[in-house]
């Protein structure tokens, strides 16, 4: 048993037989009254997103979550297909499983699928990755004085804002979190 101070942005908690994972946290301390804990949580099997309150020091039920890396491999119709780095056995999840990252899934991609026991609940992707640039306007040289920019569509089908010099086939480091431009990567 855990309490609200063990609180972190990514722990997951069993509530109401339901698995939660926290998205984010505020531990509240009013002038007048008991301390509190303003939580976000995504429910692991449906996405949904909803506030709860705690108070401060309120038993939880903390989840112990098993975490191995696999290499991403294909898709395969309406799903993804892994394999693991040690085993080599293949699991293949479906597009509800993987919808907050598959739109950065590249082959041979190394990610980590988290499980439940045998259940796999979440997977993850390196918080940095090095793209190709597929489409985008042609850039203008010279054109950086602004800051401007432009959409460019990358080899995952990813659209993101990127700086107004890059050009098509260029290789760039994007932030997977944000889905933000940080640096083109020099090849």
């Amino acid at each position: 048993m855990a309490d609200t101070s063990d609180f972190r942005n990514g722990l997951i908690i069993n509530r109401k037989d339901v698995l939660w994972k926290i998205v984010e946290f505020l531990h509240v301390k009013p002038g007048k009254g008991p301390a509190f804990v303003r939580t976000k949580l995504k429910n692991i099997k449906t996405g949904q997103v909803v506030e709860e309150t705690f108070r401060s020091g309120e038993k939880i039920v903390e989840v112990r979550i098993d975490a191995r890396d696999y290499n991403y491999l294909y898709k395969n119709g309406e799903s993804y297909v892994f394999m693991d780095n040690e085993t080599f056995e293949q699991i293949e999840l479906t597009d509800k499983q993987t919808e907050d990252v598959n739109e950065f899934f590249v082959e041979n991609t190394v990610v980590t699928i988290v499980f439940n026991g045998d259940e796999p609940i979440e997977v993850r992707i390196p918080q940095h990755m090095n793209l190709k640039v597929v489409e985008t306007d042609p850039g203008e040289k010279g054109n950086t004085a602004q800051g401007g920019t432009k959409p460019a569509t990358l080899e995952t089908g990813t659209v993101i804002q990127v700086p107004l010099f890059i050009q098509i086939g260029e290789l760039l480091r994007v932030d997977t979190r944000d889905k933000r431009y940080i640096e083109r990567v020099k090849s």
